[in-house]
């Protein structure tokens, strides 16, 4: 399928590794420009190596809103086709477990970013009529997932927020739309285990086996999966779809609109 994407620029925040990694690669497979962003130089750079005429990289945290205007910067002078907004998430924990300061900063680190970036990248597609935006963000804006009360009680925030601005750019040739997945191999998965195994006493890989146990499919899902479905988020193809939310679970929301 030709996604109509090639030399087409795109912002992908969380790139050094799991789904931003997994959808900077698919989309320089498809012949786009990126321009990468990551905490973490090391794999900034072995990312660019894999794509080097291709991908731009800038190491830095997109928690800081400091660094926005750096990201501006250097999409100022390209038109902006889409944007993939992740970081990462929120620590575990239930409620008694998480205190005043982590909610504060949870704050900052799940919903404020967002809202500043998501301001100075919509005039960037509007001088052009057109535009992708695609939040990456959790099951549990679904369904609440135990131990997660801050991802719980936050990442709905940024639906409700993305569901909003989807319908005051669609005018623009803006689509909005959130992703929702479960659990996949990633870093913050293997936390999940290593918490779970700790607490209950149990090795990482029965961790593991007790949260495949909850997905209808049996296993954990791949971020390059994922990675597929983001890529025709962030296509032309997708002009019809906006303000929604989109799970990728293995059908592990019970609701009928999961």
């Amino acid at each position: 399928m030709d996604l109509k994407i090639t030399g087409k620029w795109f912002f992908v925040g969380g790139a050094g590794s799991g789904f931003g990694k997994a959808v900077a690669i698919q989309l320089a497979r498809e012949g786009a420009r990126i321009l990468a962003v990551s905490r973490t130089e090391q794999k900034l750079q072995l990312l660019q190596s894999s794509f080097p005429e291709q991908i731009e990289i800038l190491c830095g945290n997109l928690f800081d809103i400091n660094l926005h205007p750096e990201i501006i910067k250097r999409l100022k002078n390209f038109e902006l086709s889409g944007a993939f907004i992740n970081a990462g998430g929120p620590p575990a924990g239930g409620f008694y477990e998480i205190n005043q300061s982590q909610w504060e900063e949870a704050w900052k680190t799940v919903v404020s970013w967002k809202i500043a970036l998501t301001k100075s990248l919509v005039p960037l597609m509007r001088r052009h009529n057109y535009g992708r935006l695609l939040f990456l963000e959790s099951v549990s804006v679904k369904q609440a997932v135990p131990n997660l009360i801050l991802s719980n009680a936050l990442r709905p925030a940024v639906v409700g927020f993305a569901k909003t601005i989807a319908n005051e750019v669609a005018a623009d040739g803006i689509t909005v739309n959130v992703l929702a997945p479960g659990y996949h191999t990633t870093t913050a998965m293997e936390r999940l285990f290593a918490k779970k195994a700790c607490r209950e006493n149990i090795s990482n890989e029965e961790a593991k086996q007790s949260f495949e146990n909850e997905i209808p499919v049996g296993k954990i899902g791949k971020p390059e999966e994922l990675a597929s479905l983001a890529m025709w988020l962030l296509s032309p193809l997708s002009r019809y779809v906006t303000g929604q939310v989109i799970g990728h679970d293995g059908g592990m929301v019970k609701g009928f609109f999961g």
